[in-house]
């Protein structure tokens, strides 16, 4: 956490959803960074150590879709929190890389701040297990 505040890293590809996800992080109390893909995700995340969280949508442009990028990140960058959501797909949170959390679009802002709170106030120890 930057000067105490969590780093939210939104992947989202649809400008208008990426923009509502980012308000969402910032009235939470977060810093937000943005992403149109998991491309640019991952470069984003190699060239910062102070990401704690990432928020990212499911189908997506490019080399990877969310899936993939969330067990990318898990792999490399095990404390990174992760929240998938997708309003095309209902997803067993077991294709997920433990500890994740997924949510169908379109869903309620608070549920999503509450999951945020609850995955950044878990230690690092218990996270993965």
């Amino acid at each position: 956490m930057k000067n105490g505040k969590a780093v939210v890293l939104v992947v989202e590809d649809s400008m208008i959803i990426r923009m509502g996800a980012v308000d969402l992080v910032l009235s939470a109390g977060y810093e937000a960074l943005e992403a149109c893909d998991a491309d640019e995700a991952i470069r984003i995340l190699e060239s910062r150590d102070d990401v704690d969280l990432v928020f990212t949508d499911v189908q997506m442009p490019g080399t990877m879709d969310g899936i993939k990028l969330s067990h990318y990140i898990r792999d490399r960058w095990p404390p990174v929190r992760l929240i998938v959501a997708s309003g095309e797909a209902i997803l067993e949170e077991s294709s997920l890389p433990t500890g994740s959390r997924f949510f169908s679009k379109p869903y309620d802002n608070h549920v999503i701040t509450d999951a945020m709170a609850h995955l950044l106030s878990i230690g690092n120890d218990e996270w993965i297990n």
